[in-house]
């Protein structure tokens, strides 16, 4: 019999590996890949590092070819220690090919969760369905968020851990959340890891105060030390990338405040962490918050109003034709690539649980969901968001606030669920609770129905600016027509969600009425959600996503501009491309010429701080003082008919020179100062606090003094030099104030900073090698602990495995 129930149990997983290849077919089997825009930029800014690990097994931790240099701890953070992990992370996916891995990570994750909750398994499997199903979910994989996306596949099973310690299973239960846990961490999204620190904080309580109503403390103080010990061995599996994250932070745009006392504030700063202008640029609206019920409730995804279908036949003929120039989405974001859509069943069934269900889980997940949802609106209520940013550690660190939703993703399905096992254990708890089933149903369904009447009342489905301009002689008619399409987006998907919600209620009322039975019942809701989500999913990732695998292997092919750089065969030299956009500042926010070239520009939101007030300060103004001492050879210039130019700049300094005097400063707002206009060929500007490093007096070159590079790695730089009296040499590459090594003839000097972001060293006289070498000691010592931790976490499914067969034996002597 318990061998029966495990066969029950495993089916579920099949069917998930079903659904996963049906949701991408035919374009896996055909052989087709995604290639999402932040996949390409990704493998932009990573091709070096890619390309040199490839040819000699090492994985560079610095690069060269953006934003003239920085590390790689976020660029493609890679430790031997991760090995294990992602040999665990295959057998976890089964080998599956990708996207289809993907979702079936996060159905399988979330069927663990539900299983360790005692669900049965076929609501554990609906669960899982509901869960994986939610529409951001599909909206990120097609954007390329892939890291993000496996981050929240890891956090169910995580959470499960928690639920079985708590369940008095402590060693399987810390043994889950610590291997979850650590493949969560590995997958390298912190924001989604913090976020749902609000979860576990809310479910820790709830069996907290469980565990007191039932004088079972002691327990929960066993369990709470267990998943503490847990917490900390998934913390050191990933010591190398969490500590360097962190250390790396302090100096990035993302920690790292700026030192500059005169930086425009015309928006407010965090401290150090990140303007709240930034944060809470993607706000949700308060009135957006229904596309948990309604998908399209603000039109979808960003994009030409004339592409909905719906919009078209509702529009006036004579309007037609300016619907190809207008946004189908309405709402307060900037752009959107989707909504938050959890589905309208779904929906349905987390508000009756927040009446049937009587457990302090149930409060747990009701109260993180509205907290979250009053995050995302971030800007939208601000008073609250300031108080997070304000008082909240890290929670300043993190923009995008409208992605805090995840977490209401995972709890309403989560509690809709719950509230499935009430009825399903009981369904006469549906009569008992007549009033809770019929003012669930009417709350919900009630909702979707006077959307779909008066959408009127919920919305004028005109952007602010458009409400502005309506007002103007001429624009009236024409802004009412983009109105009235606009409407029938939101009316359509009011009139959907009603019928999914109608189709929900009298499935459940049949089972109350005992005219189905409750294998058919189950069937029938599976069969609803499945289709109230497949169809909403298919909008924002379906075919038009794939591409041949051919296009991966070519992600940007070469230009003119690229081939005729590309001639210049020295080891290291930089280019602008300033042809990337409409101004310069878009040439150093954009990734395609790092494929190919050393670019002064480049795409990453944790760029280094100093950098960033760099551009800020002299690179948007094209100082080109600046650009010479970055060694910027080639500028790719836009021409008229919008093809580029190539122009070499003559005045580029090269890898190194040596400078004849040093320009002393106090402070960091000096030194932007004079770099605004100096000769740097001449001049190096440094901060007092580099004097002992640099040294009180510098002795100017003279004729035949040379110094050249002679060998380029992205983590190592070689250089020869000659020189008669020796001197301060500065080199065209970005300062980092720890994991530097730098030697000369084998022997460690010092390292200083000048002209705000470059390297200097004082040389002595002669004939020398120096060699800068990237291999911060940290990275050896952190790999330690993430060893010694990945074996006390195997260790621990050892002794699972170990007790559950001899138990299997025990029984099977007994029998």
């Amino acid at each position: 019999m318990k061998n029966h129930r495990n066969f029950w149990a495993l089916l579920p997983v099949l069917v998930f590996v079903l659904l996963s290849f049906v949701y991408f077919c035919p374009d896996v089997i055909e052989g087709k890949i995604l290639f999402q825009h932040d996949t390409q930029q990704g493998l932009a800014i990573g091709h070096e590092a890619k390309t040199y690990a490839e040819e000699t097994g090492e994985m560079p931790r610095w690069t060269g070819t953006v934003f003239s240099g920085m590390p790689t701890f976020q660029i493609a953070p890679s430790y031997a220690s991760n090995e294990p992990l992602k040999g665990l992370q295959k057998i976890y996916n089964l080998w599956l090919v990708s996207p289809v891995s993907l979702l079936f990570i996060m159905m399988l994750g979330f069927y663990i969760l539900m299983l360790s909750l005692n669900v049965r398994w076929y609501l554990a499997a609906f669960g899982a369905i509901a869960y994986a199903f939610s529409s951001y979910f599909f909206i990120i994989i097609a954007a390329g968020h892939i890291w993000k996306f496996i981050t929240l596949a890891y956090i169910p099973p995580t959470i499960a851990g928690i639920v079985l310690a708590y369940r008095g299973k402590y060693l399987l239960g810390g043994a889950l959340a610590a291997l979850f846990g650590a493949l969560q961490i590995m997958s390298n999204h912190v924001q989604m890891s913090y976020y749902f620190l609000f979860v576990i904080f809310a479910v820790v309580i709830a069996y907290a105060v469980e565990h007191y109503r039932s004088h079972t403390l002691p327990r929960f103080f066993k369990a709470t030390g267990v998943l503490v010990v847990a917490a900390l061995l998934a913390v050191g599996a990933n010591a190398s990338n969490l500590y360097h994250t962190y250390k790396y932070s302090k100096e990035s745009m993302r920690g790292g405040h700026t030192e500059l006392t005169s930086q425009d504030n015309s928006q407010e700063n965090t401290g150090s962490g990140l303007d709240k202008d930034y944060i809470t640029k993607w706000s949700y609206g308060k009135m957006e918050t229904l596309t948990l019920l309604i998908p399209d409730s603000k039109g979808g995804a960003s994009g030409l109003l004339s592409e909905n279908e719906h919009a078209t036949k509702a529009a006036d003929p004579q309007i037609r034709p300016y619907l190809s120039q207008v946004d189908r989405y309405w709402g307060d974001q900037p752009f959107t690539s989707g909504p938050v859509y959890v589905g309208a069943l779904i929906f349905f069934l987390f508000v009756l649980g927040c009446f049937i269900v009587r457990t302090p889980l149930k409060w747990a997940l009701l109260v993180v969901t509205i907290l979250t949802v009053m995050l995302s609106w971030g800007k939208n209520m601000m008073w609250f968001t300031d108080w997070f940013i304000d008082y909240f550690p890290m929670y300043n660190r993190f923009r995008t606030v409208s992605s805090i939703l995840v977490v209401a993703e995972f709890c309403m399905p989560l509690l809709a669920v719950l509230a499935l096992k009430k009825i399903f254990d009981d369904p006469s708890i549906l009569k008992r609770e007549k009033w809770s089933f019929y003012l669930s149903g009417g709350i919900v369904g009630g909702i979707a129905l006077l959307a779909a009447l008066f959408p009127g009342l919920f919305d004028d489905f005109l952007k602010d600016y458009e409400l502005e301009a309506i007002q103007q002689p001429g624009y009236g008619e024409l802004f009412a027509g983009i109105a009235e399409a606009r409407r029938a987006i939101f009316t359509a998907d009011a009139w959907r969600s009603f019928v999914i919600v109608a189709l929900g209620f009298v499935a459940l009322w049949l089972l109350r009425e005992k005219k189905l039975g409750s294998t058919v019942v189950m069937v029938a809701l599976v069969v609803i959600l499945i289709g109230d989500m497949y169809p909403v999913n298919k909008r924002y990732l379906n075919s038009g996503n794939f591409v041949t695998a051919a296009r991966k292997t070519n992600p940007f092919p070469m230009t003119e501009a690229d081939r005729y750089i590309l001639q210049d065969k020295d080891m290291n030299y930089r280019v602008l491309n300033a042809a990337a956009g409409p101004t310069l500042e878009a040439s150093f926010n954009e990734p395609r010429t790092s494929y190919y070239h050393k670019s002064v520009g480049g795409y990453h939101a944790a760029k280094l701080r100093r950098y960033q007030d760099l551009i800020k300060h002299q690179l948007e103004n094209a100082n080109p003082a600046v650009l010479n001492m970055l060694n910027t050879r080639y500028i790719i210039q836009p021409l008229e008919n919008g093809k580029e130019t190539v122009v070499r700049n003559p005045g580029a300094l090269g890898n190194a020179w040596f400078v004849s005097e040093v320009k002393w400063v106090d402070n960091a707002d000096a030194e932007m100062e004079a770099i605004t206009d100096f000769d740097p060929s001449f001049t190096a500007v440094a901060d007092r606090k580099f004097k002992n490093e640099i040294g009180e007096k510098i002795i100017p070159p003279v004729a035949g003094d040379t110094i050249y590079e002679t060998a380029y790695k992205p983590d190592e730089l070689t250089y020869r030099y000659q020189s008669r009296n020796g001197g301060l040499a500065v080199f065209s590459e970005i300062y980092f104030p720890w994991g530097w090594q730098v030697t000369v003839d084998g022997k460690p000097v010092d390292m200083a900073r000048v002209n705000y972001v470059l390297r200097a060293v004082n040389l002595p006289a002669g004939d020398h090698e120096v060699i800068f070498r990237f291999d911060p000691q940290s990275v050896h010592t952190t790999e330690a602990v993430a060893y010694v931790s990945l074996f006390l976490i195997l260790g621990a499914f050892v002794v699972v495995g170990l007790g559950a067969w001899k138990r299997r034996n025990d029984l099977s002597v007994e029998d």
